[in-house]
């Protein structure tokens, strides 16, 4: 195990640790526990970790509502983002589209609309009618767009959920839960800033028709950026939001609350405490070199290591100085070694315990060196093997 103390972060961490009180490293951490939430399920996650500051009932099945269209909205991102879509695109609105009860974005059967102008529907008017019509256009028929986005869950780790529709409107064994949804709108945001924007937007006109964002946070509280509500009798009164204070982010989920206003206090109350009695930090920037591994019978001895992407720390407030980090590199790293290619660890604790941790990966690639190289660096080995016996 190498200690990182030669890395200017870790170096950083030194300086904070001398300069705490000597009776600091062994206080006990004590953290208030989260408010008292009013809803069927909830949960508050730091985006950037993907650590759970507050939850309960977090993985109990749920009737989403629209919420659902957060899957939609991604599938149709996903569908942009590998050029099978445009969005300037113009859709067919088709008589089912114009028919779909509940919310809507006021389309009329027969006329095109842009993929952009229907995104906007969905995400900030709820528009039933613009999923449906999204999801026919990409996928044929809302059933198959729907199987789509169960594609999409699977892959993310959404172990509790399953779409029946593309607007959530209620049917049958069509369900999610909070962490499922955390984890979808963690992906989201992070796959799709660019887009992630129009979560915050508060009105958008369309056929002269001017409507709200029923997302009350994004008026009552300037870091909240996102990011949709949901509505039904069977799932009551439903919101994932996001905020982002002093480049900390947290998500946070509730469901079946009582009334609007009750969603958003309950969110509120979650976001608040989150940022009240947690920190985040950066630790390491990704695809920067933390440290160089030797490497045998390779055409170069070294190869530098790092990480695919940033590291960041979610902890409790106050704690920063109490952090270490830690770096395992691989034994015997022999060549050829691919790009990307695993050859160890790094972790970081705060009072011995891990609140992160990453693989360490090869910056580049080292090819097999030639027969010289491969024949002394065999030797090498071979005598390292003996002297340690």
């Amino acid at each position: 195990m190498i200690l990182l103390k030669n890395l200017s972060v870790l170096l950083f961490f030194s300086l904070l640790i001398a300069t705490t009180p000597a009776n600091a490293e062994n206080a006990e951490i004590t953290t208030p526990a989260a408010p008292t939430i009013a809803a069927s399920g909830y949960i508050l996650m730091n985006y950037n970790t993907g650590k759970v500051l507050a939850e309960n009932n977090a993985d109990v099945k749920l009737a989403p509502a629209s919420l659902t269209k957060i899957m939609a909205v991604y599938v149709v991102f996903r569908e942009i983002a590998n050029g099978h879509l445009h969005l300037d695109d113009l859709v067919t609105i088709s008589q089912k589209a114009w028919e779909t009860p509940g919310s809507r974005m006021f389309v009329e059967v027969g006329n095109q609309v842009k993929v952009e102008d229907l995104l906007k529907g969905v995400i900030i008017q709820s528009g039933n009618d613009a999923s449906v019509a999204l999801a026919e256009h990409i996928a044929g028929d809302e059933s198959t767009f729907a199987n789509m986005m169960n594609q999409h869950a699977e892959r993310l780790g959404m172990k509790n959920s399953h779409f029946e529709d593309s607007n959530g409107l209620p049917i049958d064994n069509h369900y999610t839960t909070a962490r499922d949804l955390a984890l979808l709108t963690q992906a989201l945001i992070k796959e799709f800033p660019d887009y992630y924007r129009w979560f915050s937007q508060k009105e958008f006109t369309f056929n002269n028709i001017v409507q709200h964002n029923r997302n009350q946070l994004l008026s009552r509280d300037q870091t909240v950026d996102g990011v949709k509500t949901g509505f039904t009798d069977a799932a009551g009164y439903c919101l994932v939001a996001s905020a982002l204070r002093n480049d900390m982010r947290l998500i946070s989920v509730v469901m079946g609350a009582s009334s609007p206003n009750a969603r958003a206090n309950e969110n509120q109350n979650l976001l608040n405490y989150g940022f009240r009695f947690f920190e985040s930090h950066k630790l390491y920037q990704g695809k920067t070199q933390l440290a160089e591994a030797r490497i045998w019978k390779g055409d170069s001895k070294n190869i530098p290591v790092g990480l695919a992407e940033d590291l960041y720390a979610s902890i409790p407030r106050g704690h920063y100085a109490d952090l270490k980090a830690s770096l395992t590199i691989d034994k015997k790293i022999t060549a050829p070694v691919k790009e990307g290619t695993k050859l160890g660890t790094v972790n970081v604790t705060l009072k011995d315990e891990v609140v992160s941790s990453k693989d360490l990966i090869a910056l580049k690639s080292v090819e097999q060196g030639n027969i010289f190289q491969r024949l002394y660096d065999s030797a090498m080995m071979m005598l390292e093997k003996s002297d340690g016996q």
